[in-house]
């Protein structure tokens, strides 16, 4: 019988269980895929500790992965028993075996492995909507990435150093530093050393960057705001450090007519032509080797708690995997 990772309460990495479960036929439109390799995020903790609401209890968690169609349900359409696919969607992807949508999953292209897929994905795909979509990077733009050693921030610098920007990275630990230089910083602070506004407003002679892309949340909030232009934008994506607290529109207002936005994956693969699009720019970008996957961390299915408390703790460097063999 497959195995999957489940939860009967919200909390900490704790309340993670592997499990038995049942895995039926695949229903109408549906696909079912082994899964081969499992993307960690942030989002996935969100969905543990109950930020999240889970519609009922128990839950799986994992939101992107990528495996090999075992099986097809009634009306499904251009795939085939065989094909390689990756997906990003609804909570369950830690399992050996799962249904989803076919309407969630693409085929994963020549010269991309399975372990990058399952990266790219989620990590991949908010970084090309947020580089792409939500403000499109041109060449000489300043933009500042939180957690510029991080998966979704290490592919957020690359790609923006491929784009011509200048970045400025911002890391929670001196270790790091070097990491996001590697990975296209052309500055790097570190928070708790740094002034990072302060040193914003130096490199850029006054000025400040025109986007800022934070996925840290609370923590950094403000922080970002100070290093923007006027009428700079953040990008506020994730909470790793916990939700912004509620603030004052007049905030934007006086430091120079800000715009501020808070993305999601969802909203910018709403429908399958949306998807396909973020999925094909972003393994082109891949195989053009405009990002490379840094898979810094590999977990068992069974160690996922551990994954998650290494996460949480910062421990970890560039992309994580979850293999399920």
């Amino acid at each position: 019988m497959p195995r999957a990772i489940r939860i009967h309460e919200t909390g900490g990495p704790e309340v993670l269980r592997l499990e038995d479960v049942d895995v039926p036929a695949p229903g109408e439109g549906e696909v079912q895929v082994r899964h081969t390799a499992i993307g960690l995020n942030f989002i996935d903790v969100y969905d543990r500790s109950g930020l999240y609401p889970q519609k009922s209890l128990p839950a799986g968690l994992g939101r992107e992965a990528a495996g090999v169609v075992t099986a097809l349900g009634r009306k499904v359409r251009g795939f085939r028993v065989g094909d390689r696919v990756a997906y990003v969607g609804t909570p369950g992807a830690y399992a050996e075996l799962r249904n989803v949508p076919a309407a969630i999953v693409v085929k994963i292209p020549t010269g991309v492995s399975d372990e990058q897929a399952a990266v790219l994905m989620l990590k991949g795909g908010t970084a090309c909507y947020l580089l792409r979509h939500t403000y499109r990077v041109k060449r000489g733009d300043v933009i500042v990435v939180h957690a510029a050693a991080g998966g979704v921030g290490s592919l957020l610098a690359q790609w923006g150093r491929k784009l011509g920007a200048i970045v400025i990275g911002v890391v929670g630990s001196v270790e790091k530093a070097a990491p996001a230089k590697r990975n296209g910083c052309k500055h790097v602070l570190v928070r708790g050393r740094d002034d990072v506004p302060a040193e914003v407003r130096k490199l850029t002679k006054g000025v400040g960057a025109h986007v800022v892309y934070d996925g840290v949340g609370k923590d950094t909030f403000f922080e970002s705001l100070d290093c923007l232009r006027r009428r700079g934008l953040l990008a506020s994506f994730g909470n790793a450090s916990g939700p912004v607290a509620p603030f004052s529109p007049a905030e934007l207002a006086k430091r120079g007519s800000l715009f501020l936005t808070r993305p999601t994956m969802m909203d910018y693969t709403a429908t399958r032509a949306e998807l396909e699009s973020i999925a094909r720019e972003t393994f082109a970008a891949a195989k053009k080797k405009w990002i490379r996957v840094q898979i810094g961390q590999r977990y068992k299915l069974a160690d996922a708690a551990q994954a998650h408390r290494d996460l949480e703790s910062r421990k970890t460097t560039g992309a994580t995997v979850i293999l399920p063999a």
